[in-house]
């Protein structure tokens, strides 16, 4: 087999339709459905069982499948880093962002795209722990990710470390400007899902090394989603400072919290000893200017 009976392969498994891979791959349906017997044939096994119209992958074609989409994705990742020893001036940049928005990345993407105009960009949310393996995939070059999380595999850079706030509805009233977790102990909390790892793990364990008990009611993997919840009086939320301002919520009652260390970090990551695209390069390069300018003033 070829990297091109490959090629055909991955788009017969994912349209699980000849008719459909053949337009996907713009060839004639009957070609493909010649590549497919051969491939049967040069390895001994059926790949693909008919049923009806749809085609479903046979356990082999399973594990082909899987073998497929890497040794494709490492033929483009060769054929990338070769086209890219130049300055690097074309490509993709793509970057995994948490469900938490880093409130700089607009104005950092605006900057970079000044300077790099002829780039394209894939942006991909998801939790920070999903990001992580999606770096591990190469699905993505880059990471903007809540900390903490287990990252030896990875190369850092520390984006902001910013205070974490308690917001309730609008109709909650509370007589100080500042809550304690013991305070907050006493009422119904949303909080982020545990698949994001880092924020939910901070405000568990803020609460924990105080030997509290909060009374978690909701998992809420959606930050729009929560603040709407908190909007309506379902529960309050312990948020980073920046989602305010991202989202503006300024219907919500808001209060600071009285411990300095109560703060939540937010980073750049991407895999550390692995071949780093171009424009993944340039963008870090860019980042670390802008922090150690602002670190200046």
């Amino acid at each position: 087999m070829d990297i091109r009976q490959l090629r055909y392969f991955i788009a017969i498994a994912e349209e699980q339709n000849i008719t459909s891979a053949a337009r996907r791959l713009h060839i004639a349906q009957p070609p493909l459905s010649q590549q497919l017997k051969l491939m049967e044939h040069q390895l001994g096994v059926e790949l693909i069982a008919r049923r009806g119209r749809t085609l479903e992958l046979t356990e082999a074609g399973r594990t082909l499948y899987k073998h497929a989409l890497r040794i494709t994705a490492l033929m483009e990742e060769s054929q990338l880093e070769v086209q890219e020893t130049g300055a690097g001036q074309r490509g993709k940049l793509s970057i995994g962002v948490n469900t938490l928005p880093y409130p700089d990345l607009p104005n950092l993407l605006v900057q970079f795209r000044s300077s790099f105009p002829m780039i394209d960009y894939k942006i991909k949310q998801n939790e920070s722990a999903h990001l992580c393996q999606l770096l591990r995939d190469r699905q993505i070059d880059l990471a903007i990710i809540k900390l903490p999380l287990e990252l030896q595999d990875f190369s850092v850079i520390n984006l902001i470390t910013e205070p974490l706030r308690y917001i309730a509805s609008p109709t909650y009233r509370y007589p100080r400007k500042q809550v304690t977790f013991a305070e907050m102990e006493q009422t119904a909390l949303l909080v982020p899902s545990t698949e994001g790892l880092g924020l939910h793990h901070i405000i568990v364990e803020q609460f924990a090394k105080r030997s509290l008990n909060p009374c978690f009611i909701c998992e809420c993997s959606d930050i729009y989603t929560m603040l709407e919840l908190v909007r309506s009086g379902f529960g309050a939320a312990i948020v980073p400072e920046s989602l305010l301002q991202v989202h503006r919520a300024t219907e919500l009652n808001v209060y600071t919290i009285e411990d300095l260390h109560a703060t939540s970090s937010t980073a750049l990551i991407w895999m550390r000893d692995h071949y780093l695209s171009k424009p993944a390069q340039h963008f870090i390069n860019m980042v670390k200017q802008n922090l150690s300018e602002k670190e200046a003033h």
